[in-house]
């Protein structure tokens, strides 16, 4: 066994899936060599990390950072800025771009523009379209592909596709575990007499539980009829949490940040349209059934749903603003303060951010502090308080709805493969994000 690394982390306590304790991580060529004492051993560089704990890299599964196109308020580079600053290593964005990413050339472009200037690794979601159905197949299996991911009710962007016919071509076509935006858009148009204009609080009334459960059962209903897998993006309802408590043989589900920490109507009365998103927040019994979600299991997955849009945009008189919110910078700390509220255990929170992920899209090499794997790593003080505010957030939209808020627990330190991307709220690392590798795209 070697004893010469490229750094040690000394004395941290690391969290796992064996539990947690105070151990020594050997880092050698990017990948975690060997866990335990290591105080015989040296290192080019040795870093003190008594008092703080060591989590597996916290992979953020759903972000839109607007490149190309949108790129006013977000880039490659900016977001993955704002995500290893927060404590993220790992991202997967989204196709609603402009240009749409729903060709080969398109994503090989964006793989292009992320490589060695994403400051975390990478994938990204090829968008499934009625026009592009024949090629998923080939397009799903490129190297830095997430999967596919469909919109079933209109939200940012062209992305859509609504009708069950056109889903099902798409669903007999894909092998892998496809994502959904999952509102239905058919009520989503009847109900749209309901906004009342300069009042976001109708914004949960408009798209309501019932537009966001009906989709999620059409789409359990396909899959177990054509025999794929589906994961179900930032639930917003209870009842849609004990429909899929059921139907755990062919959906996953993600929650997100925001879902578990704001309600309505008091978010919107306070914040207006910086509340504003799709799905919407809703009130606080939803709120609550998306936590027995997480406490049950159902939940399989944290996603920060990462939606910038500028100050300007979002001060547009509802409903002609946009949907959206900052959230990849915040969501370690956001559900830290949570872990420190006794909502939720540390293990959980590792598990819906590296395990659960790992698990679910079948990713190499991460998900997991074990020798052999990406030295992706997490590191925590869970005893700092701050206060976050919009002068931490690097985004180029430049707010968050947590503005003000103080919580305890707040991340120190973020290593991507071996390299200390930040320490202590610097970048101390020049940009070298890669594409995450997937089991199901590594041969040809």
């Amino acid at each position: 066994m070697t004893e010469r690394f490229d750094v040690i982390l000394k004395s941290g306590t690391v969290v796992n899936q064996d539990g947690e304790g105070v151990r020594d991580i050997g880092i050698a060529h990017g990948r975690i060599a060997e866990i335990g004492s290591l105080s015989h051993a040296s290192a080019a560089e040795t870093i003190d990390c008594k008092g703080l704990h060591i989590l597996p890299g916290v992979m953020d599964t759903q972000v839109h950072f607007r490149e190309p196109g949108l790129t006013h308020k977000e880039d490659l580079e900016t977001g993955s800025r704002g995500a290893v600053l927060g404590g993220v290593t790992a991202v997967f964005e989204m196709p609603n771009t402009a240009p749409l990413t729903v060709t080969e050339a398109d994503f090989a472009a964006k793989v292009k523009a992320g490589r060695h200037r994403m400051h975390c690794d990478f994938a990204f979601f090829i968008g499934g379209t009625r026009d592009n159905v024949q090629e998923l197949p080939q397009l799903e299996r490129a190297p830095g592909c997430a999967g596919v991911k469909v919109f079933i009710g209109s939200s940012t962007g062209a992305l859509l596709v609504e009708d069950d016919d056109s889903l099902r071509r798409i669903f007999q076509v894909i092998r892998r575990r496809a994502a959904f935006h999952a509102e239905d858009e058919y009520r989503l148009n009847d109900r749209k007499p309901l906004r009342v204009e300069g009042d976001a609080r109708s914004h949960p009334v408009w798209r309501d539980e019932t537009a966001a459960l009906v989709a999620t059962q059409r789409l359990v209903k396909l899959a177990h009829e054509t025999g794929k897998r589906i994961h179900v993006l930032h639930i917003s309802t209870k009842q849609e949490i004990e429909f899929l408590r059921d139907h755990k043989d062919v959906a996953s589900c993600e929650a997100t940040p925001h879902h578990l920490t704001l309600a309505a109507p008091e978010c919107y009365e306070r914040l207006g349209t910086l509340a504003q998103m799709n799905p919407p927040v809703r009130s606080a019994d939803h709120r609550a059934g998306i936590w027995r979600g997480v406490a049950q299991g159902i939940v399989d997955v944290l996603g920060s749903d990462h939606a910038p849009h500028t100050l300007e945009e979002k001060g547009k008189t509802y409903p002609a603003s946009p949907s959206g919110m900052t959230g990849v910078q915040t969501l370690v700390p956001v559900m830290l303060d949570h872990v420190n509220a006794g909502r939720l255990s540390l293990a959980r929170f590792v598990d819906l951010t590296s395990a659960g992920p790992a698990r679910l899209f079948n990713i190499a090499c991460k998900g997991r502090i074990a020798a052999g794997y990406d030295a992706d790593l997490t590191i925590v003080d869970l005893k700092r308080s701050e206060t976050i505010t919009n002068d931490w957030i690097v985004s180029r939209a430049g707010w968050t709805p947590y503005d003000g808020l103080r919580v305890t627990g707040w991340p120190v330190g973020t290593f991507v493969r071996g390299r200390r991307v930040m320490w202590q709220g610097e970048l101390v690392m020049p940009s070298q994000g890669e594409p995450v590798r997937f089991l199901e795209t590594l041969m040809p």
